[in-house]
């Protein structure tokens, strides 16, 4: 069953079930999508130079809350540090730090939605992937009645007979409405920094408000950065950085990439490689081959903790079986390219899958190596096929704020790095971007 275009414009091609989708809208309320982070905690230190603390809120993507925490702290953000970025659409509780800055002053920050607590110091702060992986409970509303529990059994039998769904990277890593990273990205390791930034800042795209698909469009027809840099609203911050540093050097288009924050950067590059693989799980998928066991030419990871590790195991006719026995046992996982300077491929079939789809993209593994912005650059590694889920608990109900429909409230917990919105794309199968 083939995926809706605008899956497709970011390598998920098909779905993995064939049962109808149930339908519905996620994100009535930002309340419908509670995220919260199992913290990997930096030790108690008094007197530390990090202040740790759990920052719950909604209605605010984590790069945008560090940006107005930095400014109502008086502070460079990159004094401030966290362990995994959060999608806007929804009520999130993750673990920041902040350095050189006491309790007093961090309680002193009042922002709307958003509630700090439970400050101590340390003396190390909280680095991108310190955590364990997220809890979710999620509520699907506006289900029609014509759905069934039967029907609902029959869709997640299979991810529960199989331990887990494809390890799809979700379209919160490309951009709900504008989903561009990975163009970025792609044009970052291609060596096109103008292309880069015209990207991010102009392109405009369907989905968007009126306002700011007309002011996007004027500049990517004028390239008159002054004027954008005036029109532009204060919302478009990011945008309004690059564009004041091209007014100052019109030529330096990485300079004005340098504008943005380091993680921000970083994600454009990690997109473009999450296109990259998301295609080759599309591939395999549609090939029938299996994400939950290992076939001949496989490279699997050993897991510990529930962590796959940067380890990676040849499959051979000799030890598959025993490959197999401990896969099963979730002792270890097949594992996909996350392309880079120095690739792992992997052998047999789907060596030809990884070798193909880099090919057909035209780049180069060294490509990924980019002296204007050395910390962008990647040496690539390999990312699980499938997303284990432990468990799932789930209910279905009669939705309370649209009569006549049902609601779907799921509860569960998945290893950092997995998307829940990779789990519920297989159980709604809806076509519009809005819903996930």
């Amino acid at each position: 069953m083939n995926s809706p275009d605008f899956e497709q414009q970011i390598g998920i091609e098909l779905f993995w079930t064939d049962e109808p989708g149930v339908g519905g809208k996620l994100r009535t309320y930002p309340e419908d999508f509670q995220v919260t982070e199992l913290f990997s905690y930096p030790p108690d230190v008094k007197d530390g130079r990090f202040l740790v603390a759990e920052v719950s809120c909604k209605n605010w993507e984590t790069n945008t809350l560090i940006h107005e925490l930095a400014n109502r702290l008086h502070v460079s953000q990159r004094r401030i540090s966290f362990a995994g970025t959060k999608d806007k659409r929804s009520y999130s509780t993750q673990l920041m730090s902040f350095e050189n800055i006491s309790p007093e002053q961090l309680a002193s920050v009042t922002l709307p939605n958003v509630r700090i607590q439970n400050a101590y110091q340390s003396s190390v702060p909280v680095r991108i992937g310190d955590l364990y992986g997220n809890r979710f409970e999620i509520i699907v509303r506006n289900i029609a009645s014509s759905v069934s529990v039967e029907q609902l059994h029959g869709m997640i039998s299979k991810i529960e007979a199989h331990g887990g769904f494809p390890n799809f990277y979700g379209i919160q890593r490309f951009g709900a409405i504008r989903s561009i990273t990975h163009l970025v990205g792609k044009y970052i390791v291609s060596d096109d920094f103008e292309k880069a930034v015209m990207t991010y800042v102009a392109h405009p795209l369907p989905g968007e408000q009126e306002e700011t698909y007309k002011l996007r469009e004027s500049l990517e027809q004028t390239h008159d950065y002054a004027q954008a840099f005036h029109a532009y609203p204060a919302s478009l911050n990011f945008e309004k950085a690059i564009l004041n540093k091209l007014i100052q050097n019109p030529a330096d288009f990485a300079g004005a990439l340098k504008e943005l924050p380091k993680n921000l950067l970083m994600m454009f590059v990690h997109a473009y490689q999450s296109f990259l693989f998301n295609r080759m799980l599309s591939e395999r998928l549609r090939r029938g081959l299996p994400i939950h066991q290992a076939i001949s030419g496989d490279l699997i990871s050993p897991m510990r903790n529930s962590t796959v590790q940067d380890e990676y195991l040849p499959v051979t006719q000799t030890n598959i079986k025993k490959v197999n026995q401990q896969l099963l046992k979730k002792k270890a996982a097949v594992t996909g390219l996350l392309i880079g300077s120095d690739p792992h491929f992997a052998n047999g079939e789907m060596g030809e899958i990884e070798h193909a789809v880099v090919e057909k993209e035209k780049i180069n593994p060294r490509d990924f190596i980019i002296p204007e912005i050395p910390y962008l650059s990647s040496s690539g590694f390999r990312r699980a096929l499938i997303a284990l889920l432990p468990s799932l608990h789930w209910t279905l109900q009669p939705d309370e704020v649209a009569p006549g429909k049902q609601a779907l409230t799921l509860r569960f917990e998945l290893q950092k790095g997995c998307y829940a919105t990779s789990l519920l794309r297989e159980i709604m199968k809806t076509d519009d971007p809005k819903n996930y």
